[in-house]
């Protein structure tokens, strides 16, 4: 896990899983 995260998402239920998934597809590295 690297140290800084471009992205942070407050929330796993299923908007932020879906909210996660979608900038990562794009190439951001996510933090839920």
């Amino acid at each position: 896990m690297p140290d800084r995260h471009e992205v942070v998402i407050a929330g796993a239920g299923p908007a932020g899983a879906q909210c996660a998934r979608d900038v990562a597809k794009r190439g951001y590295d996510v933090l839920v």
